[in-house]
């Protein structure tokens, strides 16, 4: 996490240890002022377009509210807030200082933290909203009964949460200057840095791989045993979204818990957070990138959407895409979930 790693990158030059030695970390400096603003630009690119293209798609063709489209709406939407923040981290390690104010960084510093936690915590929902439509058929449809308002309810329940994990970051970040360089980093004493790390590891990956590996080790039996075609490609998609999941954020948590060991005195030596930060600055891009694919896997590959996604891009660009025909997704898409299931027109069907 870019907010947590400020500290480290601005007391780079000051860490003394136990022999009287200074560490010096000009190398991974240098290494960021090059690898982060490229990485992150792309970054910001490619996961604005997709996620933006989402929101236009839901907004202009959605007809009734429920659960999967909210889900997938507000997803796109903490990936955009995420994204909006990088521009900003991007100068701010190209130039090594912060030049925006201190409003601008608990501006950047909000976006950024809710947009991540918004992202964890919403995917989490479409899992277990999964779960609930496959597993547990007659929660499903109680809640199908209610859509519209279990959807807001559950949404704001959801923003409420990221609020409150982000609100000792947004709070505790503050714009200093040292050395006549303008920093803005997290300023907490040693406890919440020790609390911020463990949080990291259990909302940003234990509670949602735990989760996922729960609902689709019990989806996937039951789409096991039904008589589709789609059958194949319903597993290999949560079989995909696990995996990729734990793939995209495994090595950034584990450098969190490596950083966290090494606040602790652990590991306390000057060749040790060289090496820890210069893995940070390969982690953390890896873990960012995974917004990139969230608008491929969750949105992109279901029939339906691309039809609607294809259509749009006919209306704004009818010379390059009127060539590409859609297929009435009403009727080519057959829910997998047939005997006693409650039918649900939905942009992410399985």
């Amino acid at each position: 996490m870019f907010n947590m790693t400020t500290e480290e990158y601005s007391e780079y030059d000051n860490h003394t240890y136990n022999d009287f030695s200074v560490c010096h970390n000009t190398e991974v400096i240098d290494f960021r002022r090059l690898f982060l603003p490229t990485i992150y630009s792309i970054v910001f690119i490619m996961g604005f377009v997709g996620n933006a293209l989402v929101l236009c798609v839901l907004v202009k063709y959605h007809k009734s509210s429920n659960i999967s489209d909210v889900c997938l709406f507000n997803l796109a939407l903490s990936d955009l807030l995420f994204l909006i923040s990088l521009p900003f981290w991007a100068h701010y390690a190209a130039v090594s200082e912060w030049i925006f104010g201190s409003f601008m960084c608990h501006a950047v510093t909000a976006l950024y933290t809710l947009g991540f936690y918004g992202s964890i915590f919403f995917m989490i929902l479409m899992t277990i909203e999964r779960y609930f439509v496959i597993v547990l058929t007659f929660s499903s449809r109680f809640l199908m009964s209610r859509s519209v308002r279990v959807s807001i309810a559950v949404a704001l329940f959801i923003w409420t949460i990221s609020v409150g994990a982000s609100l000792p970051t947004i709070i505790f970040s503050q714009v200093k200057n040292e050395s006549n360089i303008w920093t803005c980093k997290v300023e907490n004493e040693k406890m919440w840095r020790h609390i911020s790390y463990i949080e990291m590891n259990v909302l940003g990956l234990i509670i949602p791989l735990s989760v996922m590996v729960f609902c689709y080790s019990r989806i996937i039996p039951i789409l096991m045993h039904m008589k589709s075609q789609k059958k194949n490609k319903a597993v290999k998609l949560m079989l995909v979204l696990v995996i990729v999941f734990f793939l995209f954020w495994m090595p950034y948590n584990i450098v969190i818990f490596l950083m966290f060991l090494h606040h602790l005195g652990y590991m306390n030596t000057c060749q040790w957070e060289k090496d820890l930060n210069m893995a940070m600055q390969w982690v953390e891009t890896i873990a960012f990138s995974h917004c990139c694919l969230n608008p491929i896997i969750y949105a992109f590959v279901g029939q339906k959407f691309r039809n609607l996604f294809l259509k749009i891009l006919k209306e704004w660009f009818p010379l390059c895409f009127s060539c590409y025909t859609t297929v009435d997704s009403e009727f080519s898409e057959k829910r997998i979930i047939r005997y006693s299931r409650p039918t649900m027109t939905s942009s992410t069907k399985i």
